[in-house]
């Protein structure tokens, strides 16, 4: 049986690919665009790799680490909820529904 994937090397340490200097706005909206609270550290960490080698007052960076603030919200919560209203907290049966949150309001991570 054949893997479904070729296995790739362990990365060296130089740095990623996608660390580049001239990252733009929209290779961070690409990468930003389609996450899902399921994949937001991840992409997180990806962004972050993208800006790191950026300037600090770069404004590439700024946006950057202001798209790494969403995706750090969306990781506590169940959609962007970026357009359109939101159901109403009082719906009925929504109590029973605790991981309702939009990125604008996340739940508070369970401290243990």
């Amino acid at each position: 049986m054949s893997e479904p994937y070729e296995l790739q090397p362990m990365p060296s340490e130089e740095p990623p690919p996608e660390a580049r200097v001239d990252a733009t706005q929209e290779d961070v909206d690409e990468l930003v665009g389609p996450a899902t609270p399921h994949f937001a550290m991840q992409i997180r960490a990806r962004v972050r790799a993208l800006v790191r080698e950026l300037p600090e007052d770069h404004p590439v960076r700024a946006y950057g680490e202001e798209k790494i603030a969403l995706l750090e919200r969306l990781a506590f919560a169940s959609s962007k909820a970026e357009e359109g209203p939101l159901e109403p907290a009082g719906r009925l049966g929504w109590e029973e529904l605790p991981s309702h949150a939009p990125a604008s309001d996340p739940l508070s991570p369970k401290r243990s």
